[in-house]
């Protein structure tokens, strides 16, 4: 699994920029980030126990944290302080992007809430 070379938060734009030792680098909005936390309170606590996040639009990173040799925690401006993104959930983030994405975009238009 490839590691990361470099973490650059982008505030104004609210990007994380994430270089890889494989040569990719992923460019992942903070609202894409937040909506896909690793957390139990994002991910629930077994299959089929996702919560869809709503309302984060404007969300932006204030802190990364690093979590020894594996990970980080990104610490939101609405709160969300929880769930360690490991430089494989951070790979599989930027590689699955555009799928994810369109995914949870129908997931918002399905539940007729909004980002």
């Amino acid at each position: 699994m490839p590691t990361p070379t470099a973490i650059t938060l982008h505030r104004a734009s609210r990007l994380l920029e994430v270089a890889f030792d494989s040569g990719e680098t992923f460019s992942l909005g903070c609202e894409y980030l937040r909506v896909h936390s690793p957390s139990a309170e994002v991910q629930g606590h077994g299959p089929g126990q996702k919560v869809l996040q709503l309302g984060k639009r404007g969300v932006n990173i204030v802190e990364i944290r690093p979590v020894g040799q594996y990970g980080v925690t990104l610490i939101f401006d609405d709160g969300h302080d929880t769930g360690i993104y490991g430089w494989d959930t951070l790979y599989a983030l930027g590689r699955d992007h555009d799928r994810l994405w369109a995914d949870y975009l129908a997931a918002v238009a399905a539940s007729g809430g909004s980002r």
